[in-house]
């Protein structure tokens, strides 16, 4: 089945300067990655540059590695760092930056490389801080018109690039500023593809950013000012979705918090009402966004289910986390659902939070049972992850409990929570430790990282890579920062600053 292409596509281009768009996942994690597939679609219309996807099972590429001249890398996630060397030990590209002076430009962008790029920078020639929507086309324009210059002058010139982090350029006391665009244009899907993870879905940005700021929250801080795309872009690209699919997916860190919210539901709903087949999915809503309108529509979409985040049982932790979220609008949110015909909710939960005590813990039981009892007959889940201090978030100084610690507590839940008959995930508090350790790292995990990736990168090799290298993993891990000490990556400015965050920290902390 031939995928759908919703541009108009530049085949037969007069360049000769090829361009790999590289996905550390499989094509059909790939093509369900908005960020990246827009990227794409934005370097494909150019008439200057031959690109090329290239994703973890790519057989055979079009453009040959020989004339690749670049290598763009999305990197959204920690352990993506494992699929990159995977990619490029493939064609036979040298890892570290100094060992590439004949090979293409290796350069990386994403929330992981602009949160933290320490850990990384010797792996990458350049790296894009911030959001690379605008920037990505205006690089390689200069990669390719300097292409006559050596690999040292024109990065060189990148260095002076707002948003642009060359590690070589780097002296210390040299800032990087963070990049950032308005949302002027409407991201959607790009392509179509029946291969997607999410097959055939029409996936569109309506907003950018968050305006709660949990203490805890890399992608609320990374994307601030909250931005919203305008309510007639919107409908005129929903409209354009729904003349090649009738899946319809509206992403945004906050979407109940765009102005025109109810009126985006209205418009879908109307006109699934008129006939049109429409199904429609949302990412996770606030607790006090869900409305009868809102399940109305999800309903007439063919939504089952829905899901909301509270992160903390208490009211006293949700307070510290800055999470303003009454019980009364959580039990609000379940018995809307539930009065609404859908038939059942996830709740996304946290454990390990920063203060957090036993009688913390015991509320999420208490809760659990109140909920059940009020909604008899519908389906409730706690899916519970693991506490993970990232940069540039008021708890980034914060300690982290021991595995063990996490896995009592887990196991506690776990046990309780079956006993009254409600279902419950849980992520590993093992995986979360070491994503702890990349997200806080700094540049001296550079052969621990390549020795992680040797070892097979499960589990077993993080613990042994360590141990051949001397790496205090707890250090990164789960012990907590002077609130005065430097920070490995200190040098990336993002608003609102370092002394509002610390801020933040006293005050939610000392709640």
């Amino acid at each position: 089945m031939t995928d759908t292409y919703l541009y108009d596509r530049q085949i037969n281009k007069n360049t000769d300067y090829n361009v790999w768009m590289a996905f550390p996942e499989c094509e059909a994690f790939s093509l369900s990655s908005l960020g990246f597939m827009w990227l794409f679609k934005g370097l494909d219309e150019d008439d200057n540059i031959n690109v090329e996807r290239v994703c973890t099972d790519t057989k055979y590429t079009k453009i040959n590695e020989k004339d690749v001249d670049a290598i763009c890398f999305s990197f959204s996630f920690d352990m993506d760092f494992v699929n990159i060397f995977k990619i490029l030990e493939k064609h036979s590209i040298p890892l570290k930056s100094v060992e590439r002076e004949h090979y293409p430009f290796v350069f990386a962008g994403g929330p992981v490389v602009t949160a933290n790029p320490v850990p990384y920078k010797d792996f990458f020639d350049f790296i894009i801080i911030g959001d690379g929507d605008f920037c990505n086309s205006d690089i390689l324009k200069i990669c390719r018109e300097n292409r006559d210059k050596s690999k040292d002058e024109v990065l060189d010139i990148l260095s002076k690039i707002e948003g642009v982090y060359v590690p070589s350029k780097i002296k210390k006391g040299d800032k990087v500023n963070k990049s950032h665009c308005g949302l002027s244009e409407c991201i959607y899907t790009p392509i179509l593809s029946a291969n997607s993870f999410f097959s055939d879905t029409f996936i569109i940005e309506i907003s950018r950013g968050c305006y709660n700021r949990c203490g805890f929250c890399v992608a609320s801080y990374l994307n601030l000012p909250v931005r919203f795309v305008d309510y007639e872009t919107i409908i005129s690209n929903i409209d354009m979705g729904l003349q090649y699919t009738n899946k319809i997916a509206l992403l945004g860190a906050l979407i109940s918090a765009h102005p025109r919210f109810n009126d985006i539901c209205d418009y879908i709903y109307n006109k699934i009402q008129s006939g049109v087949d429409i199904k429609m999915s949302v990412s996770s809503l606030r607790a006090d966004a869900i409305k009868p309108f809102v399940i109305k529509t999800l309903k007439a979409a063919g939504q089952k289910n829905t899901t909301i985040a509270i992160e903390a049982a208490s009211e006293r932790l949700r307070k510290v986390i800055n999470k303003n979220l009454s019980e009364s609008q959580i039990f609000d949110a379940v018995r809307v659902a539930r009065e609404g015909g859908l038939h059942g909710i996830k709740i996304y939960s946290m454990l390990g939070l920063p203060t957090e005590t036993q009688e913390d813990i015991d509320e999420f039981i208490r809760l659990g049972k109140d909920l059940k009892l009020a909604n008899k007959g519908f389906g409730i889940t706690f899916s519970f992850s693991t506490f993970v201090p990232k940069p540039h978030t008021p708890f980034q100084w914060c300690e982290r409990d021991s595995i063990k610690t996490l896995e009592t507590k887990q196991n506690y839940l776990k046990k309780e929570l079956h006993k009254i008959g409600i279902k419950s995930k849980f992520s590993s508090p093992k995986w979360d430790y070491y994503q702890t350790l990349l997200s806080r790292g700094d540049g001296s995990l550079t052969d621990y990282l390549i020795e992680v990736y040797k070892q097979g990168a499960k589990l077993g090799a993080y613990k042994s890579a360590a141990k051949k290298y001397s790496i205090d993993t707890d250090k990164f891990a789960t012990n907590s920062f002077d609130i005065n000490q430097e920070l490995p990556w200190d040098f990336i400015c993002i608003n609102p600053g370092k002394e509002f965050l610390k801020n933040e920290y006293n005050s939610l902390i000392n709640y």
